[in-house]
């Protein structure tokens, strides 16, 4: 399964590691002979897993999930959440602008020292050709993420040889068309090579269906719907996906290795193996494995955009009247009273039951995705396993020492449980930063729904619905237009405002919202937004969003390098 991916890959980081100073213009020398390595299959193996290594680096993949608080999903603080992008206070020469640059590349370029070198290796054609093709399909991911994030950048193929063009590397950049066309000939290529399925021991590297999908996504991303609905439904027709039974453990170990996941970062923990990705860090609380820092949490507006179980919008008046214009009455409402000591609650809040029915009652991926206020949580303290419940009561009182999840900085904010360790996974992790669970990058659930997304902008709404309603109906959420006024959606807007925020709750937690409202053309919607606690007792920021934030900017130090770039509309 996924142990024996990632044990070669851990080997192959070895072979890549001049690599981290990459850039378009400099590129130490590597170390790797091909008069001594690329001799065998094992050796195209280890070179092949060191690129894909590079997907657990925190600027390609690593923290992806932070780029929810980018979004209308998520809120946080410090960079691992980009609160300085959402306040609008950076410029082009911010670290995490020029690190995701630099980290693309480096896949880039370890994507085509493996082109390069696999024709020369001592196995079949049609092995070698696999392995190009898989290759490929890395080099498109990679540079899908830099025109998602900069638009058109510089190519660079396998006709690059590092060790002798290093120096020279200094091209302008292709414009967004070009580097869409490069980006779609590679796939195309990895399409015509790559196996259906592989075998149990290469479990989770890239299949035919994994390019098709990451193909379809690109045209979609064009506005190219009808094109892009071809690829979606190859994938659909192809039988080899479906969607996981459970939502809840689709995001724990096992559910993470099911067929809905067409392609996922493989990730692994436990002693002498972490080789993880810092979800738990990130995600998780002090109560959390490690005692974690929940730098990245979810929006108070986004948790209240839940539906209830029978679809109707939720509503707090509903529940709690007053509670939208009453400070007393959301304190009233949330607000424990904790022992003179604080080491226990002395009395909750006289709507605590009303709260946990009213949790019970609304779409079931809430409480997959989020710790609500009075819900128990598996922490893992003092090095043993430890029921903590999430209590609110004075600022800093709760203390997981106590049994009460305590949130970094006292934000009173909604907090993780997806991808977040319960317990110690029964000895799965053994570091807060590795959480052996694997993180989707594309997953079937997405394809249905970028596939609803064509089918209702080609006009095809029923269809669209149709698509949409399979996803709602894995939770058991009833189907759009099945009967409730509510429920009604029946001209394309309405269609798309239910692909909205389906993909929002269906996707919480996976970095996908922030592209998803770039790409519609909507993130400007988020200026002025303020991000604030359930209390509502604090404003923790307001969000600042212009048009310059479409794009990113090219890296104020890659221009200096490289006179030839010219940077994004709205940067200097």
């Amino acid at each position: 399964m996924k142990k024996n991916i990632i044990y070669v890959a851990l080997a192959a980081t070895t072979l890549f590691t001049m690599s981290s100073c990459y850039d378009l213009d400099r590129y130490p020398a590597d170390k790797l002979s091909a008069g001594t390595f690329w001799k065998t299959q094992t050796h195209a193996d280890e070179a092949m897993m060191g690129v894909y290594s590079k997907l657990q680096n925190d600027d390609v993949y690593g923290i992806y999930f932070g780029l929810d608080c980018l979004g209308n999903v998520g809120m946080g603080y410090d960079n691992a959440s980009y609160q300085s992008i959402a306040r609008g206070t950076t410029d082009a020469r911010a670290s995490f602008y020029s690190n995701k640059w630099k980290a693309l590349y480096d896949g880039i370029a370890r994507a085509n020292t493996v082109i390069q070198n696999v024709p020369n290796v001592n196995m079949t054609d049609e092995l070698k050709a696999r392995y190009i093709g898989e290759a490929k399909f890395m080099r498109a991911l990679f540079y899908f993420n830099l025109l998602d994030f900069y638009g058109g950048v510089p190519l660079y193929d396998e006709t690059t040889v590092i060790e002798s063009d290093f120096n020279n590397m200094t091209k302008p950049r292709s414009t967004a068309d070009e580097t869409r066309n490069f980006i779609l000939s590679d796939l195309d290529a990895a399409i015509e090579v790559l196996p259906d399925t592989w075998d149990a021991s290469n479990s989770g590297r890239a299949t035919k269906d994994a390019a098709i999908a990451l193909k379809g996504k690109i045209l979609l991303y064009t506005k190219n719907y009808a094109d892009a609905a071809t690829e979606f439904e190859k994938v659909v027709q192809g039988g080899r996906h479906e969607l996981y039974s459970n939502y809840s453990n689709l995001f724990k170990q096992g559910g993470d290795e099911s067929s809905e996941m067409i392609f996922a970062v493989q990730n692994l923990g436990g002693v002498g193996q972490d080789y993880g990705m810092p979800m738990t860090f990130y995600m998780g609380t002090r109560a959390s494995f490690g005692s974690c820092w929940n730098n990245v949490m979810l929006s108070t507006d986004f948790v209240d955009s839940y539906e209830w179980k029978d679809g109707r919008p939720f509503d707090w008046e509903e529940v709690v009247p007053g509670f939208t214009t009453s400070q007393k009455i959301k304190d009233a409402t949330f607000r424990a009273t904790l022992t003179s000591d604080k080491k226990a609650v002395a009395s909750y809040p006289a709507d605590k039951d009303e709260l946990l029915a009213m949790y019970d009652e609304r779409d079931p991926r809430m409480q997959a995705t989020v710790i609500l206020p009075y819900t128990w949580y598996k922490g893992w303290v003092s090095n043993a396993r430890k029921d903590c419940q999430y209590v609110v009561g004075p600022t800093g009182a709760a203390n997981e020492n106590n049994g009460m999840i305590r949130v970094n900085g006292n934000y009173e904010t909604y907090v993780y449980r997806k991808f977040v360790a319960e317990y110690d996974m029964n000895g799965a992790i053994n570091n807060r930063a590795d959480t052996p669970i694997n993180f989707p990058i594309i997953r079937y659930a997405d394809v249905l729904l970028m596939l609803a997304e064509c089918d209702n902008e080609l006009g095809k709404l029923d269809d669209a619905v149709a698509l949409i309603n399979l996803v709602r109906a894995r939770v058991g959420m009833p189907g759009i237009n099945s009967g409730a006024a509510w429920l009604e959606a029946r001209t394309k807007d309405a269609v798309f405002e239910r692909i909205r925020h389906e993909r929002a709750v269906e996707f919480a937690g996976e970095g996908l919202n922030y592209s998803d409202l770039r790409r519609w053309g909507l993130l400007t919607t988020l200026n002025g937004k303020t991000e604030s606690g359930f209390t509502g007792t604090k404003v923790y920021y307001t969000r600042s969003v212009t048009d310059r934030d479409y794009l990113w900017p090219i890296p104020g130090g890659e221009i200096d390098k490289n006179s030839s770039l010219t940077q994004n509309p709205g940067w200097n």
